[in-house]
């Protein structure tokens, strides 16, 4: 037996949903292929609440196996077979266990009162039956009615419209259809392709006829070519109970009158005739339906996407993101080279101004030491201090340097950002291997001694001077020039004149000694001072060229980014437009597959 020619068609659709991440549209398709693969014919019944859709039903087969009465409506689902022995099953709705049931309790277990509140215990029933106009496979199903067809409510009915072959709208025949019912009727339409509009209680509608062909002209208008037939559930009740059913051949009287006036012949005539005799048209169109609506969900997003893509290059987006990028970039540059050269020109000088303030600290220390000390004896300890103070000083201030440069690399690095890789330097500095030349021992000077030789001299001048004046006075009174007094006087002169002399020895060596350290400071001052002001010039370019680098390489990657970008667009634009087409040959497919099966509307 050669495979239908839907079939082809529902596999190919299956792959292509697999393959393109809809595993759920693929899953959806393989039941509707089992379903139709056994042969069934699945038609659903759907309405508005209390317009005799269950009645319909009970009316067709003649049990009462849906829920009808005043009052009460459908909850639950009720699907009716064919089976050689009445038999029922209630599918639990929390664990999925079917339960049997007598079919004559299914009625009360699937309906309940308007409004009333609770949550039914099972999700469906199921019913088979011994009925001839079921034994061709033919499978009913009684829904919950439809309020609104734009509620959540009724996107389960609509749900399962998508594994429905054909569907039943029913309608009351006493107006003609309304914008809520028109609504229902499209979205009907465009879940199932095969449907028809039963307008019921036709014996409550004197004008019922006038309707019906309002209907028809409605509908028409409407763009929604719909085979529509009126019936009366009541009226076909009635004709069996009086025993008509089932012996058409025979009828006479009023129980065929009954039948006939009811109208379920011409509705039973359609289901056997245009529904289940072309079961394998409507198969097809099923078929294009259902993978129609599977390739218009694989395509909307791959049209969106495409469509945004072509929009993006026609408006070069990431061209444009890319310059607001550099723009930023650019600024950001601007402001960390501002920075740098601030920061450099502030460390400069408040380098050297540290420097000098601790330079001046020693030189009045050496002030103080030399006011008292003589250079003679201290000088050994003297400059063994001061090497170890302008160590002191240079290790601090070049600390110091070492802080303030670290402190500007991460000044300038907020500028970028922070999840930049190497946006820190590995070092700011290098270290000159001479850097701390300048710190050396003081060479001591030629201090002016004073010699045993000198003293004499210098005694003796003095007191010259001191036993002439007194022997000259002394005289005067008779006594020689050398006396005693003229002796003695010139000791405390010769005494005199050699402290004095010493005094100002010691002086001129205490100047000697703090003009040396004085000297011997500004040479450390200028040749540290030049080499702190290096090292600070040295660390402006490592951070420059640094800082430099990394602009470089955000710049680069802002361009490789947006060409990268570019490249992406126009690739996946073609790998979108190569998909696009495989689906529209589908689509064209499944199209040409629904032309084979369009049905006649009476």
């Amino acid at each position: 037996m050669s495979a239908p020619p839907w079939l082809d068609l529902l596999d190919e659709t299956i792959r292509v949903c697999g393959t393109r991440g809809r595993p759920d549209l693929a899953e959806r398709l393989r039941q509707r292929r089992t379903r139709l693969l056994e042969g069934t014919l699945r038609v659903l019944v759907v309405g508005a609440p209390r317009h005799g859709k269950s009645q319909l039903i009970n009316a067709l087969v003649n049990a009462p196996v849906c829920a009808v009465g005043d009052g009460v409506t459908t909850l639950i689902p009720t699907v009716i077979r064919y089976g050689a022995t009445p038999a029922a099953e209630m599918v639990a709705a929390s664990t999925g266990e079917r339960v049997p049931m007598p079919v004559e309790q299914v009625a009360a277990s699937v309906g309940g009162r308007v409004g009333a509140p609770g949550r039914p215990a099972y999700v469906r029933a199921e019913v088979a039956i011994p009925r001839q106009l079921l034994a061709p496979g033919l499978v009913l199903v009684d829904t919950p009615g439809i309020d609104d067809p734009g509620s959540p409510r009724a996107r389960p009915a609509f749900a399962a419209l998508g594994q429905a072959d054909a569907a039943l709208v029913v309608a009351e025949a006493t107006h003609e259809p309304t914008a809520s019912e028109l609504d229902l009727l499209r979205r009907v339409a465009s879940a199932c392709p095969t449907m028809t509009l039963v307008l019921t209680k036709t014996d409550l509608a004197p004008d019922w006829r006038q309707v019906l062909a309002r209907t028809r002209d409605r509908l028409a208008r409407a763009g929604l070519p719909v085979r529509v037939v009126a019936v009366s559930a009541a009226l076909r009740q009635r004709a069996a109970r009086a025993g008509a059913l089932g012996q058409l051949a025979q009828e006479s009287g009023q129980a065929a009158q009954l039948n006939a006036e009811s109208g379920f012949p011409d509705l039973v005539r359609h289901l056997q005739r245009d529904l289940v005799g072309q079961v394998e048209v409507l198969a097809g169109r099923t078929v294009a339906a259902a993978t129609r609506a599977a390739l218009a969900e694989l395509a909307a997003p791959l049209r969106a996407e495409l469509s945004a893509r072509g929009s993006a290059r026609a408006g070069e987006p990431e061209l444009q993101l890319a310059q607001r990028r550099l723009n930023a970039l650019r600024r950001r540059s601007t402001r960390w080279q501002n920075v740098l050269s601030d920061e450099i020109a502030d460390l400069v000088a408040d380098v050297e101004y540290d420097l000098r303030d601790r330079t001046r600290t020693i030189l009045r220390r050496v002030d103080e030491i030399f006011d008292t000390a003589d250079p003679l004896q201290v000088w050994d300890s003297f400059a063994e201090w001061l090497e170890e103070n302008l160590s002191l000083a240079a290790e601090r201030n070049f600390a110091w340097l070492i802080e303030r440069a670290e402190w500007i690399a991460k000044a300038i690095a907020v500028h970028f950002p922070p999840d930049q890789p190497g946006i820190y330097p590995e070092s700011t500095f290098e270290v000159p291997r001479d850097l701390f030349d300048a710190v050396t021992r003081p060479p001591q000077p030629a201090f002016e001694r004073f010699t045993p030789t000198q003293k004499i001299h210098s005694g003796l001048r003095g007191s010259y001077g001191g036993v002439l004046m007194a022997g000259l006075i002394t005289s005067l009174a008779g006594m020689p020039v050398i006396n005693a007094i003229s002796l003695g006087v010139g000791g405390l002169f010769g005494t005199r004149s050699l402290r004095d002399e010493s005094q100002a020895r010691l002086k001129r060596r205490q100047a000697a000694a703090k003009a040396a350290a004085q000297r011997h400071v500004d040479d450390f001052f200028l040749k540290f001072g030049k080499d702190s002001k290096d090292i600070a010039r040295r660390v402006q370019r490592r951070l420059r060229d640094h800082f430099s680098a990394v602009t470089e390489e955000l710049q680069e990657s802002i361009l490789s980014s947006a060409r990268a970008a570019r490249q992406a667009v126009d690739r996946d634009a073609a790998e979108l437009s190569r998909d696009l087409e495989q689906l529209d040959a589908l689509q064209r497919q499944a199209q040409a597959l629904a032309g084979r099966g369009a049905l006649a509307v009476a």
